[in-house]
């Protein structure tokens, strides 16, 4: 396998762009890549794309009538929430399997008010159980995963609050983010129920936004990066669930997860503590606090724990091991496609001391990890080191 490295980034801010259209949004990021990684699109010989919403329209050759259509082959990939960072897998395997030097991937979504996501199969009488036995919506699946922590472990509502609280303090710092406002802990526990333990504030919005990535062999590293420092991409992983006894009126969220992390700290030869920040997905603050575990940032049973010792927390506010700097998906926002690949912007910008992340620096990072799930099921790990 071929050595990968991100050459560029490109990302704009999430938010609400009734006006633009989705290949406008993911245009308008691809070009900003191109300029950060020196490159125009004549030099890319391979894209993919990531869309959820307009899977079957053929996103990526709209993009590419924006920027510039070279002729190169496009793929586009539609993989739930994991949308965005499997098209990012796609242009990482194109260069590790030795096929190309050069590849882009875009992530982009507009879901405006798009309202709650249901479950796998849902519609399909021999699948839904909306209505039937609970619910299959995105906030009471999440919900489930929080209640049974809670049941299994002593989990108290206040340490699932304190995820948002830390998450909303983190966004006031990133310009990229949707919303960047503050919130107490009492804001939070009092907000209004939408999927028991998860509160308003507990629960990612939904939005526009687009992220692009520039990706490049050793070789073209070497001819391109004019001595700037790029991160390597040491592990970029991939995993469905396996079989298990539970059953889809409570889907695990976990088990994807846990597999691949193992195989990501594998491949690229560290464990977590060697991770200086981690962006993980959390669509809601139950999902953030299961993964604390799921990942290793603490053992089983102890993100309570965790979270009261501020864990998760940004260094400059006295906190360790960093969770979702970038404010994450409760305040940075959740278009779904564009997702994975902001997240891997996130940790680029950190490894790279990137002015896009300067206010909100995590000190000495030299790996770093972005993580998303998707039901039904998919999980994407990329590990990326400097």
């Amino acid at each position: 396998m071929e050595n990968v490295y991100v050459l560029g980034t490109g990302m704009i801010k999430f938010g609400r762009y009734p006006e633009k259209t989705v290949p406008e949004l993911g245009g308008e990021a691809a070009l900003i890549a191109l300029k950060d990684a020196g490159i125009k699109i004549q030099d890319v010989e391979m894209f993919a794309c990531g869309n959820l919403y307009q899977s079957n329209a053929m996103v990526g050759q709209r993009i590419l009538q924006q920027i510039g259509q070279t002729g190169i082959p496009v793929i586009n990939v539609s993989n739930a929430c994991a949308t965005g960072s499997t098209a990012f897998r796609e242009a990482y395997m194109s260069i590790a399997s030795g096929m190309y030097d050069i590849t882009m991937a875009v992530g982009v979504e507009q879901m405006g008010k798009q309202g709650l996501l249901g479950g796998a199969g849902a519609g399909d009488p021999a699948y839904s159980t909306e209505g039937k036995m609970g619910s299959g919506l995105m906030p009471a699946v999440f919900g489930q995963a929080g209640i049974e922590h809670m049941r299994k472990y002593g989990t108290k509502l206040e340490h699932f609050a304190k995820i948002s609280v830390k998450s909303h303090k983190h966004a006031t710092k990133n310009p990229f983010s949707q919303y960047r406002n503050e919130v107490t802990l009492e804001d939070v526990m009092n907000a209004r129920m939408v999927g028991y333990p998860n509160t308003l504030y507990m629960c990612c919005p939904t939005g526009d936004g687009a992220a692009a990535a520039i990706l490049v062999s050793e070789k073209k590293l070497k001819q391109l990066a004019g001595g700037r420092k790029r991160p390597k991409v040491a592990a970029s992983i991939l995993t469905s669930d396996p079989y298990t006894d539970r059953t889809l009126t409570l889907p695990d969220v976990s088990t994807l997860t846990r597999r691949a992390s193992k195989q990501a700290y594998e491949k690229a030869g560290i464990g977590p503590k060697d991770i200086a920040l981690t962006e993980l997905h959390d669509c809601f603050a139950t999902a953030e606090l299961v993964h604390y575990e799921n990942l290793g940032l603490c053992g089983d049973g102890e993100a309570g724990e965790f979270i009261d010792k501020k864990g998760g927390v940004h260094p400059s506010l006295g906190g360790f091991a960093p969770v979702n700097v970038s404010g994450g998906l409760l305040s940075k926002g959740h278009p779904l496609g564009a997702t994975g690949v902001a997240n891997i912007c996130e940790v680029v910008w950190h490894l790279t001391q990137d002015e896009r992340a300067k206010d909100r620096q995590v000190p000495n990072a030299k790996a770093g990890q972005a993580h998303v799930i998707g039901l039904g099921s998919a999980c994407t790990i990329n590990v990326l080191t400097i």
